[in-house]
């Protein structure tokens, strides 16, 4: 549970920041449960995040009341919509749960903080920004 801490941690340190939070609906492959879990904490503690539903495309903007999250089992995802979207909308954080094996442009320019949450207890290697571990 040291995963819980550490998100309430960088949480609290950003409560006055600009924030989303985009879930790689591409597979069920890893705890669903879980996911909606982090969800609900990112609504408790910043209801106003906004919610990003994609895989190789955003499929849904809404907000983290939304417990109805629809995955989806071909397995591709593309980051690079959602990074834009975020650039585009003046984001200053973005966590992105997710697995790590979908694409991203080399050379994107982001102009946030970017947190992967990595749900599954495996440490991929992120393309840039930072890991958070959900075990």
């Amino acid at each position: 549970m040291r995963w819980q801490k550490d998100l309430l941690i960088i949480l609290s340190r950003r409560e006055d920041k600009k924030i989303a939070l985009a879930v790689d609906t591409s597979t069920t492959d890893y705890p669903t449960e879980t996911i909606s879990n982090i969800v609900k904490l990112f609504h408790e503690l910043k209801p106003e995040t906004q919610l990003i539903l994609a895989d190789y495309k955003i499929r849904e903007l809404t907000s983290t009341d939304n417990s109805d999250i629809q995955y989806f089992t071909h397995g591709k995802s593309s980051y690079t919509e959602v990074l834009e979207w975020a650039n585009e909308n003046e984001i200053e954080t973005l966590f992105y749960i997710t697995d790590v094996t979908g694409y991203v442009v080399e050379d994107m320019e982001i102009n946030y903080e970017l947190f992967w949450i990595i749900p599954g207890g495996f440490s991929p290697k992120v393309p840039f920004g930072k890991k958070l571990l959900i075990k």
